[in-house]
């Protein structure tokens, strides 16, 4: 039993990092219907971005300060994420709004290329694991039978508080229904009065942002980053929006959440263990898809006659 609870813990943590990736995935196809694969991208700059202004920006005497480093960290994690997300929105998504959906699709897995073989280049030995630090108050915290690192809680806490935000001010906020109605129809919002490129790019700025704090505080769970993170978080974001509902927030956060148990209990308990944690994951979302294809919150879609 004490296992079984560890692994859940464990799995929580993984869906809350998957989650705040999730997000920005199932926010951008909301809005213009594109599965932008190098968000799992930004996820990782957002990461280097952080560990960046450790190393370089603050000073020695506050590093072990984590009330002042980890803030300055997540800004500084957040202002790469989001320059790399509007640069990447204005030159490479924009262009091709109107193209066909194949065009930025390859754009978007070409970005994620680019953006890996930049940090590669940019930033010494980023293929190899980096030690990051973890800024956060290291100590475990006893939950009965169970621990779990500070980070991790932090983790889980910041993913649920900010999954929440981010859902009430798109439900109530003035913007919140610009993007929603960019989202339902672009041509008759833009007559109403709405700008759907600010909208757009809100969108883009909103998912980077949870992306540069996701990658700040997964470094500091994990206590090293690559460059190749980004793809592998961002496939179990891309599955866990699927699964919960491309287009819905609340299924994209729920969808990580089911991921992250998945890939911890499977590794666990189900045949061939870690090594086919992978596949228990993808059985699970074509089984979904299969009775429902719309995934587990999402709309099944309306043919208009």
């Amino acid at each position: 039993m004490t296992t079984l609870l560890q692994q859940i813990a464990n799995g929580l943590v993984l869906g809350a990092t998957i989650g705040l990736i999730a997000l920005g995935y199932t926010m951008v196809y909301g809005i213009i219907q594109l599965i932008n694969f190098a968000h799992g991208e930004v996820f990782m700059v957002g990461a280097f971005g952080g560990l960046a202004v450790y190393r370089w920006v603050l000073p020695v005497s506050v590093q072990d300060v984590w009330y002042i480093a980890l803030p300055l960290m997540l800004v500084g994690g957040v202002v790469v994420a989001v320059v790399i997300a509007v640069l990447m929105e204005r030159f490479a998504y924009r262009p091709l709004r109107n193209a066909p959906r194949l065009a930025p699709l390859i754009t978007a897995l070409g970005v994620s290329v680019a953006l890996q073989e930049a940090i590669r280049l940019w930033y010494p030995n980023a293929d190899a694991a980096q030690p990051f630090p973890r800024v956060f108050i290291d100590a475990q915290v006893s939950i009965g039978s169970i621990e779990i690192s500070a980070s991790g809680l932090l983790l889980i806490v910041v993913s649920v508080v900010l999954s929440v935000l981010l859902q009430t001010y798109i439900s109530r906020s003035r913007m919140g229904r610009a993007m929603r109605a960019t989202s339902q129809d672009r041509d008759t919002a833009r007559l109403m009065g709405v700008n759907p490129d600010r909208v757009i790019v809100l969108t883009f700025v909103l998912g980077a942002t949870l992306a540069g704090i996701a990658g700040v505080l997964y470094g500091s769970y994990i206590t090293n980053v690559d460059n190749s993170i980004g793809f592998q978080n961002g496939i179990f974001a891309f599955t866990a929006a699927v699964l919960g509902g491309i287009g819905s927030l609340r299924g994209a956060v729920i969808g990580a959440f089911i991921i992250g148990l998945i890939k911890t209990l499977g590794g666990q308990y189900l045949p061939g263990g870690t090594q086919y944690d992978y596949v228990w994951i993808f059985v699970v979302l074509i089984l979904v898809l299969v009775f429902r294809p719309q995934g587990l919150f999402g709309e099944a879609e309306r043919v208009r006659a």
